[in-house]
């Protein structure tokens, strides 16, 4: 676990976990992984930050399968845009010491993460959990679903009431991507280790340098 402050003119900081190469993945030729996810905080005003457990436990999963993941604190609030930025200077920040990097991201991290995605064609997947369906600037989350070019994952809860998964669930469909559904509201109470089971091997697989099986 390292301590990173991710460059650029907003205060963002983050923390890098690492996987170890005892736990049976298949290193690079120097012997460090050459995959990376970063992973996207819920609201921020809300309690949201890199230390959220839905966080932890994706982390933990991708490192046990060979991925690093970079967890980020969003700089000060900024309705979404400044957020939405921070998570692309950290995946810039990845994409300088990584092959293969893509965005995770948990409710309003959800939103960043598929936002993201959109503007940019060097992501190997993508992943959003119970994602909000846009941002407070407006930024519609949803409708950029059909501009993601890199496979994508999308998970809900099915007791969800807290944010409209649902919308984005349907437009993921209609744009071909994979939608998984779990029995949980929308903090996953007593699910955070099916949250990793589904996440984690997903981001994994897409991340390989061979591809999905």
């Amino acid at each position: 676990m390292t301590r990173v402050v991710v460059p650029g003119p907003r205060d963002v900081r983050a923390t890098l976990d690492e996987p170890a190469t005892d736990e049976g993945w298949t290193a690079g030729s120097d012997g460090d992984t050459d995959r990376c996810v970063v992973a996207c905080p819920p609201h921020p005003q809300h309690g949201g930050s890199r230390s959220d457990r839905r966080l932890r436990a994706v982390s933990a999963a991708l490192t046990g399968r060979g991925v690093a993941c970079l967890r980020i604190d969003y700089g000060s609030w900024d309705e979404g845009t400044g957020e939405r930025a921070d998570a692309a200077r950290a995946l810039d920040w990845a994409g300088k010491r990584y092959d293969a990097v893509g965005p995770f991201g948990y409710s309003f991290g959800g939103a960043v993460a598929l936002l993201v995605a959109a503007e940019r064609a060097d992501l190997r997947a993508v992943a959003a959990l119970a994602p909000a369906p846009g941002l407070p600037n407006g930024a519609d989350a949803a409708g950029a679903l059909g501009r993601v070019e890199a496979p994508t994952l999308v998970v809900c809860g099915e007791r969800d009431d807290t944010v409209d998964c649902e919308r984005v669930a349907t437009a993921a469909r209609a744009a071909g991507k994979t939608v998984e559904r779990l029995p949980a509201d929308h903090h996953f109470v007593g699910g955070t280790d099916a949250v990793a089971d589904t996440v984690g091997p997903f981001l994994a697989e897409h991340t390989s340098p061979a591809g999905p099986e």
